[in-house]
């Protein structure tokens, strides 16, 4: 029997569908209650949402939407965001999400988009349609007795103060400041409102396992919001001694006051003896911000934000570069979306980008211009591993010096 696929009508039926269809692909509920079709409608673009559908059961999803990539430099570019992506066991290896992105592709190509980008639950799949890790995560464990170390931190220096908050402030709030950030964190995105939602209990899905967090804001000495923390805790006891967990659900900051002021109260609550901090930058400052850097463990880095160049000369030309420099690229890609040689003139005031028939200084298929782009990756690295070609010697540690970025990207959510 045939697959076809097609895009996804606005009808109960066709959402529920959709919705058990993607559930199933992420091991959850499987069947939707009458909230999770509603906020299905309130999130889903139906003119970008697509399914397989075979003898009237969907069997994979797809959808994607307009969002904003930060680029090193503050600059916001317009991108395509993949999400939703799943196919049922019973239908893998059919080719089922090769038909769904390419042509979805071509259409972000042809409305002008920069870039797409997604996040990869898997490794190996995206690759292959262009797709380079730009952006990684690291997620730390903290021993709170041991950060706290040889005494207790002082408080804010600024005249900053950390008060607790209810779920209601953190969804006038949270927002606002998560733009500020966004506007000079590169590798952030878009947070849609459906985010707040979920963090704040706003929706639940079936057969989730939210669990209402502790909230805590810091405000700055005039008042201004300059982070917050939203945070779990499982109290336990052994041996006549807490034991307890904490698990951080969010932490944003905008200032390095903010920062430390949020971890020192975190590590500071009674009968919490473990922090459990998921998603953070692989840089983060977070180790050198308690008493005992050892006492912040790294228990996982691993890939997260992925981008797909589509319009070579408008994505390099929408970020800055911290030196003078000029690069010849060859960019090869097998769907033709970013294929052509290009010639980036570029330095602190600015970049320019344009096809040329010049030699190239660096041939790399568009994966990997990808993971170039928010100044995270190596080319250095990237020659030596044979994913991209030398064509000018010294050519790759030149593009080092222009690409690369003095912090590392990072993306804290997933879409």
């Amino acid at each position: 029997m045939s697959v076809e696929i097609r895009l996804l009508e606005m009808d109960d039926d066709d959402v529920a569908q959709w919705w058990q269809a993607r559930s199933i692909g992420y091991l959850g509920a499987p069947t939707a209650e009458a909230h999770d079709l509603e906020y299905m409608r309130e999130i889903l673009d139906f003119s970008r949402t697509w399914g397989a559908f075979e003898d009237g059961r969907c069997v994979a999803t797809y959808r994607s939407f307009d969002h904003e990539v930060t680029a090193p430099g503050g600059a916001t570019v317009p991108s395509s965001a993949v999400s939703a992506v799943t196919v049922s066991p019973t239908h893998r290896r059919q080719g089922l999400l090769t038909r769904m992105i390419e042509p979805d592709l071509r259409r972000f190509k042809e409305a002008g988009n920069p870039v797409a980008s997604l996040i990869a639950a898997e490794y190996p799949i995206y690759g292959r349609y262009g797709f380079g890790p730009a952006a990684w995560l690291t997620d730390f464990r903290i021993d709170a007795m041991r950060a706290m170390r040889p005494g207790p931190p002082p408080g804010p220096q600024d005249g900053g103060r950390v008060v607790l908050a209810d779920a209601q402030r953190v969804r006038k709030e949270g927002p606002w400041l998560h733009e500020r950030i966004r506007r000079k964190q590169h590798g952030f995105v878009t947070r849609p409102g459906g985010w707040w939602k979920k963090l704040t209990g706003s929706y639940q899905p079936t057969g989730g396992d939210w669990k209402e967090p502790y909230y805590a804001l810091y405000l700055a000495a005039d008042g201004t919001v300059d982070g917050m923390v939203a945070y779990t805790a499982v109290n336990a006891w052994n041996g006549g001694m807490p034991d307890g967990d904490l698990h951080v659900q969010d932490l944003l900051a905008y200032s390095p006051a903010a920062e430390r002021a949020l971890w020192h109260y975190l590590c500071s609550i009674d009968w919490v003896t473990r922090v459990h901090a998921p998603s953070r930058a692989p840089d983060d400052l977070l180790p050198l911000l308690v008493g005992d850097a050892r006492a912040a463990v790294t228990t996982a880095c691993v890939d997260h934000l992925w981008l797909r160049p589509l319009d070579v000369p408008a994505m390099l030309t929408a970020r800055s570069y911290p030196a003078e420099g000029r690069l010849v690229l060859d960019v090869r890609d097998e769907a033709g979306l970013a294929q052509g040689r290009f010639l980036l003139e570029a330095g602190p005031d600015g970049a320019s980008c344009a096809p040329t028939a010049l030699a190239a200084d660096l041939t790399l298929p568009a994966a990997a211009l990808g993971g170039l782009y928010l100044g995270d990756e190596s080319a250095v690295r990237l020659a030596a591993l044979g994913r991209l070609d030398e064509e000018r010697a010294g050519a790759a540690a030149a593009a080092d010096t222009l690409l690369r970025a003095s912090r590392r990207a990072w993306c804290p959510d997933i879409f």
